[in-house]
């Protein structure tokens, strides 16, 4: 995929309510106007990278893009899970997150339980890869921690440096 790495920001807002309370994997989802942007050749499937919420730390994550084939949704959706625990939910807050390569396709589970296999052995697959030198590089990007207040996050824009990219790269 000759987008990635790719970079994008964006407030967080409510999904559907599934990660934490059915899966017990909490995730941060993206707007429409984030998802609307990715490039064509970002297609649907299982991505990892580095996300930051605000300026925080930055940290491991693992992201789902697509319509979520177990749930059958209508809607296209970019869900990161953020490989950290955090004492609370951070809505409304701004995630800035670096997609650095692609784990599989999207696919339908036949129960709850091969999904949340499935997710688990996605995480670990994220973890490993992002010790890769040249992904590990990609943590200290200045994009991760040089996240705009939620107004002024949006519309996207695209720049040359890092520092002020937003929905590209």
């Amino acid at each position: 995929m000759k987008s990635l790495p790719y970079f994008c920001r964006g407030e967080v807002i409510r999904g559907f309510g599934r990660g934490s309370k059915e899966l017990g994997i909490p995730t941060a989802n993206f707007p429409d106007l984030v998802v609307d942007t990715l490039p064509a050749d970002i297609g649907t499937g299982i991505y990892y990278g580095w996300a930051c919420v605000d300026n925080g730390d930055v940290y491991k994550m693992v992201m789902s893009i697509g319509w979520n084939p177990y749930y059958k949704n209508t809607k296209k959706s970019m869900e990161t899970h953020v490989i950290h625990t955090f004492k609370e939910d951070f809505y409304g807050e701004i995630l800035s997150v670096v997609m650095v390569g692609y784990i599989r396709p999207e696919r339908s589970y036949n129960s709850l339980e091969a999904l949340i296999a499935a997710i688990n052995n996605d995480i670990e697959e994220a973890k490993a890869q992002l010790e890769v030198p040249e992904h590990l590089k990609l943590r200290d990007d200045n994009f991760l921690t040089s996240a705009p207040s939620p107004s002024s996050a949006l519309p996207p824009t695209s720049a040359s440096t890092s520092q002020t990219i937003m929905n590209g790269h």
